[in-house]
């Protein structure tokens, strides 16, 4: 009896090139402030007041500042009554702005 060949694959498990991986996306440092200069709080006590949604980490996208600097700015332009607070949470506040009582 005659056994039947199975014929060899073409590209031999050794042959084929290994799966090289790759070194995954690398996302630049972010340069935020870590003290406030005076350009930068004006900037702060004249914009933030006009956002309509006011967060830690809006502050820290939009102004580059980092957030130990962001969570003072929000305390104190909760103190000084031109932001209002919607939601307390241990990690997340969220604030927006005064509107008087015609909007």
């Amino acid at each position: 009896m005659a056994k039947a060949k199975t014929p060899a694959p073409s590209s031999g498990g050794k042959a084929a090139k290994k799966k090289k991986w790759s070194k995954g996306k690398v996302k630049d440092k972010a340069q935020h402030a870590v003290v406030l200069d005076k350009p930068t709080f004006d900037r702060i006590m004249k914009e933030v007041p006009t956002f309509r949604f006011i967060s830690q980490s809006i502050l820290i996208e939009r102004l580059k500042i980092n957030g130990s600097l962001a969570r003072v700015a929000i305390r104190h332009l909760e103190k000084e009554g031109l932001i209002k607070k919607i939601v307390h949470h241990s990690s997340q506040l969220v604030y927006t702005r005064v509107t008087t009582a015609s909007d």
